[in-house]
């Protein structure tokens, strides 16, 4: 039976699952493996489960599950929103909202609610998870940042940021500051459809 988990996206990220463009996203593992340098580490996988395989500094050897699931689980996206657009059972959400001239006044002093606070009652974007593995950040490819939600107008009028970079930048400003690009930690990769 799947299970179904909340997710946090950013408003840059709600638009390009909403576009389509964004099929993946990496978290950051929360056990990371503590190596001595110059040793290698590499990964077993049971079923959906990941364990550190090699010579560990540390003991970070037991198995370990995705913390969003398995595939087949679902994950329910937590977005920016507010309340009483309109009425008071209104919701609109920051990623597609437009303004219009009835919210003038009243409405522009209404706040908008942190993702983390959203109730699963008010997420409108369901998404099944197709796809988990686990592997160092600086491994990912053009394709796989593509996954992430690179946006191809970018492309399309010749943009000076590829993918890379747009990745690279988009990743050091949401994660944790021991967790940058160029640390390059070990991290969970979660493919999924909108469903």
């Amino acid at each position: 039976m799947s299970k179904e988990r909340g997710i946090i996206f950013n408003t840059e990220m709600v638009k390009a699952i909403l576009d389509g463009r964004k099929t993946q996203t990496r978290r950051v593992m929360n056990n990371q493996p503590c190596t001595l340098s110059g040793e290698t580490i590499s990964v077993q996988q049971d079923d959906f489960n990941f364990r550190w395989a090699g010579d560990l500094h540390n003991d970070t050897s037991g198995w370990f599950p995705c913390p969003l699931g398995k595939v087949g689980d679902r994950l329910w996206v937590r977005e920016t929103f507010k309340t009483g657009v309109c009425t008071e059972s209104t919701i609109a959400y920051k990623a597609t909202h437009k303004p219009s001239d009835l919210e003038e006044g009243w409405y522009e002093e209404i706040k908008w609610t942190p993702s983390i606070h959203m109730p699963r009652r008010y997420s409108r974007i369901t998404l099944e998870i197709t796809d988990i593995r686990v592997e160092r950040l600086n491994s990912a490819d053009d394709n796989e940042f593509k996954a992430e939600g690179y946006p191809l107008d970018r492309e399309l009028t010749g943009g000076s940021m590829d993918p890379f970079c747009w990745f690279r930048n988009l990743w050091d400003s949401v994660s944790p500051t021991n967790f940058k690009y160029a640390d390059n930690p070990w991290v969970w990769v979660i493919e999924f459809k909108r469903i």
